[in-house]
């Protein structure tokens, strides 16, 4: 009868080995990205990817078939780092701008976690704020710096103030200033220029 101890040794040498195994099965589980399409819907704002230039990403999550998708990069680390969204993510996927076509065409994908991103440059996001300018290869960030400027960070590195400036707080459409002067300015020149035809009207009136 063969002694306990080599059974236990012949037990935990067949989970050493299967350990690896289960590695590769969750790696090739993973869905692969998907690409750009009409149906695209960017979570957060609510609008289709196709309305907005610059880096995009999109979301796997365990117990969903198609992708949370995401306007902007800035947005995607945003529901990885808000608490309340789902947290059962098995695939992240951002616009691998060193090979994409243009800004414009972003439909270029890596993995997120292994790219690197450059942050602080002068190109704006897709919603006009500052973004997360992702590159698969560090060279090509290095050149797009040269280019921008911005310094590089990686996914596990990224600043939380600057994907959520404001605390815990989704991203929405009713956050970007520069919407908003915008329409305080078009409502203030509505206002003047309803104000001088009313003038002009009282005017010419008999």
């Amino acid at each position: 009868m063969m002694p306990r101890s080599y059974i236990r040794a012949f037990i935990l040498a067949l989970l050493l080995l299967a350990l690896p195994a289960c590695g590769k099965n969750e790696q090739a589980s993973a869905p692969p990205p998907k690409a750009i399409s009409a149906d695209s819907i960017a979570e957060f704002c609510n609008m289709a990817l196709s309305e907005h230039s610059g880096p995009k990403g999109q979301i796997f999550v365990s117990k969903r078939a198609e992708p949370y998708w995401f306007a902007s990069v800035r947005d995607t680390f945003a529901f990885v780092m808000l608490p309340e969204e789902p947290k059962d993510i098995v695939a992240i996927y951002v616009s691998d701008m060193g090979k994409a076509k243009s800004w414009e065409q972003p439909d270029v994908w890596t993995e997120a976690r292994k790219a690197v991103f450059v942050i602080g440059s002068r190109k704006r996001g897709g919603m006009g704020e500052d973004e997360a300018v992702p590159f698969s290869d560090e060279a090509t960030a290095q050149a797009f710096i040269a280019a921008n400027g911005g310094h590089i960070v990686h996914f596990d590195d990224m600043p939380k103030d600057y994907i959520l400036p404001n605390g815990d707080v989704a991203p929405t459409t009713d956050a970007h200033p520069h919407d908003e002067k915008d329409m305080k300015d078009m409502s203030g020149m509505d206002m003047k220029d309803s104000g001088a035809r009313d003038s002009g009207m009282k005017k010419d009136a008999p």
